[in-house]
């Protein structure tokens, strides 16, 4: 058995999870009701599996997988944009359901975001999208926490991490959202969550799953169920605890922040591509601070490709 967390060495990255067709307006101040707001909004590909993947490409990880279901109509605008940052993408194309969209409201003078969610084909992923095989050649599963909201979808992750179990193979988690885990309930999100390696929340969902204030007493706890836990604290930087202690805290660089969408999977691809170099936790929360860093700089969640 590997390493909790760690993956084997030499092998490459599988994210399962969502692509998304953000609409991201960024306006400034709060939104004028019943009337117009000024606001510069652009079309950009997301997702947070697909962002994470992205971003593991983009820290250095050689061979990023994605698996993820999407509307016909824009599968292969999104197969580009994914071949684009060095992901190998394996699209299902869906007849019957959009590609998921996301409005993100992105307050310019905090860069902070609120976002409106339609899932399209995301939750209709299903365990019929899964085989084993598709972990050949790959040494760490990261699973978008987005998946376990919907019946299909849920099982398909269910799936996956079995699969990943069996052949040995790390696997790692973030917990998507605090709204979708209120829908879901704490106990059976920690129910479904039981094997998995690495656990990945922001200091948000980490506090929401302990009813800890703090994030650091949050990690420690939520390391005594999950080997590996790395908890993001925006322009704090990130911790990371593992068997009840935190044995890790990485300030994050200072940045002039233009949108914060996408941070927290920055952190994912960074963090994960740097433990799949055989790194300590430590060096790779630093090299996910430093993707986290670089995101904030760009209009949504992707790294640029040009």
């Amino acid at each position: 058995m590997i390493e909790a967390g760690h993956g084997r060495a030499g092998g490459g990255l599988l994210v399962v999870g969502d692509v998304v067709t953000d609409v991201v307006a960024r306006h400034r101040g709060p939104l004028a009701s019943a009337t117009d707001t000024v606001a510069d909004i652009r079309t950009v590909p997301g997702g947070a599996g697909a962002n994470a993947a992205c971003w593991a490409a983009r820290s250095g990880c050689q061979d990023v997988r994605l698996l993820a279901r999407v509307g016909r109509d824009a599968a292969d605008w999104h197969d580009l944009q994914l071949r684009r940052s060095g992901v190998r993408p394996s699209l299902i194309p869906d007849d019957d359901a959009p590609t998921a969209t996301v409005i993100a409201l992105v307050d310019t003078a905090t860069a902070e975001r609120t976002f409106l969610t339609d899932s399209g084909a995301v939750h209709r992923m299903c365990p019929a999208d899964w085989s084993p095989a598709l972990l050949d050649g790959v040494a760490h599963l990261h699973l978008s926490g987005y998946l376990l909201f919907a019946d299909q979808s849920r099982q398909l992750a269910l799936a996956a991490r079995e699969s990943a179990r069996e052949a040995g193979v790390g696997v790692s988690l973030d917990p998507a959202s605090t709204g979708f885990i209120t829908g879901l309930g704490i106990e059976r999100f920690l129910a479904l969550t039981e094997g998995i390696d690495v656990l990945l929340p922001n200091a948000d969902e980490a506090s929401f799953l302990t009813g800890l204030p703090e994030p650091a007493d949050a990690a420690a706890k939520l390391s005594r169920q999950f080997p590996w836990v790395a908890v993001t604290l925006g322009a704090a930087g990130a911790l990371v605890a593992t068997a009840g202690e935190v044995v890790a805290r990485v300030p994050a660089s200072e940045v002039t922040a233009l949108d914060s969408t996408g941070a927290g999977d920055a952190f994912t691809g960074g963090f994960l591509a740097a433990r799949l170099r055989g790194t300590s936790p430590r060096e790779a929360a630093e090299a996910g601070c430093r993707a986290g860093a670089l995101a904030v700089g760009v209009v949504g969640g992707r790294p640029p490709t040009e």
